[in-house]
């Protein structure tokens, strides 16, 4: 039981040391080969945790060296435009000008309740929406609405907006993250400064968002309504 148990940590650690290698996508977004080289991997490292009369080698090496193969091609791909496209094909164009064209339907054997579908997983549930649509590679469809039919931006109604990044999470149950302070170019103490101001100590917080202004958003652990402040008073 011990050996399987060691054999399966290897493994794992193995595992994820080439799903990372080979770049950070989630399994929808992967292109053909690398989700050929994904399955192939994970039946590969079956087999010693299956049988354990078969030495760890023999599971490693293939795996090893399917992640390489993997590795080489991408990196011709991106040298050589032909491989790429050989081996991950071109995006096609399904919908130009609000019209769907059927050729391209056939040849990626698209049908009608997967053009919806697919549409319905961009929040357009009127096909008449759309202005353009594409296939990419990796079987998604990129979709643009009509002018029409699209949401419009505070731009377009003039409306002026500070063009500023999200809030970051500086205090995850109890414990302040560092890292997120620094990004926000806070000193190490807001976090405690702010729980203090509001009466509060950091183990009764479960979380608090901070914005490059300083505002900030304190969920307790008791529960209740967040607390929204102006974070950093002594």
């Amino acid at each position: 039981m011990s050996i399987s148990l060691i054999r399966a940590l290897i493994l794992y650690i193995l595992v994820i040391f080439s799903v990372r290698l080979m770049g950070k996508r989630q399994l929808g977004e992967l292109q053909p080969s690398e989700l050929v080289i994904t399955i192939l991997v994970s039946n590969i490292a079956t087999l010693p945790l299956e049988d354990t009369d078969i030495p760890m080698i023999v599971g490693i090496t293939p795996i090893l060296m399917l992640v390489c193969f993997e590795v080489t091609v991408s990196w011709l791909g991106l040298r050589l435009p032909k491989i790429r496209e050989l081996i991950s094909g071109s995006p096609k164009t399904l919908i130009s000008n609000g019209s769907i064209d059927r050729e391209v339907m056939r040849e990626l054997r698209f049908s009608v309740d997967d053009i919806m579908t697919a549409l319905r997983s961009k929040d357009v549930f009127d096909i008449s929406e759309v202005q353009f649509a594409i296939v990419e590679t990796n079987g998604s469809i990129s979709v643009m609405k009509r002018p029409s039919a699209d949401t419009p931006v505070r731009a377009e109604l003039c409306i002026n907006a500070d063009d500023s990044d999200p809030p970051q999470v500086i205090v995850s149950d109890g414990r302040v993250i560092s890292a997120a302070l620094r990004s926000l170019g806070f000193d190490p103490c807001f976090a405690s400064r702010t729980a203090k101001h509001n009466h509060l100590k950091l183990s009764e917080i479960f979380i608090m968002t901070a914005d490059s202004s300083g505002k900030c958003c304190i969920f307790r652990k008791s529960g209740g309504r967040p607390l929204i402040v102006n974070g950093g008073k002594a």
